[in-house]
């Protein structure tokens, strides 16, 4: 188990930062040490708004004549299976794509 940041990671290969500056890793790595773990899981949260809006905003994009409801199925539609849609929200991705 290759140790990345002086953290060893399971058997999980961990190289996304060997592009990275060895010196700009330890200051990113010392900033990650700082933050309160509510502060971290704040971070993701916000990861995940942002990544949700874009994702909607790429949804508009490509059906602008999509109502509010159809937009949340085709959001919805990107994280679950095609049974669990039709079987849940009686919306069938394929039928709609």
């Amino acid at each position: 188990m290759k140790p990345v940041g002086g953290m060893a990671r399971g058997n999980a290969r961990c190289d996304f930062y060997s592009d990275t500056d060895p010196a700009a890793l330890e200051v990113f790595l010392e900033l990650q040490r700082k933050i309160s773990p509510e502060e971290k899981l704040a971070l993701v949260f916000g990861a995940i708004r942002l990544l949700s809006g874009l994702g909607e905003a790429a949804i508009r994009r490509d059906y602008p004549n999509a109502s509010e409801r159809e937009i949340f199925l085709r959001q919805a539609a990107k994280r679950l299976d095609r049974e669990t849609m039709t079987r849940v929200y009686g919306w069938d991705p394929e039928a709609h794509a």
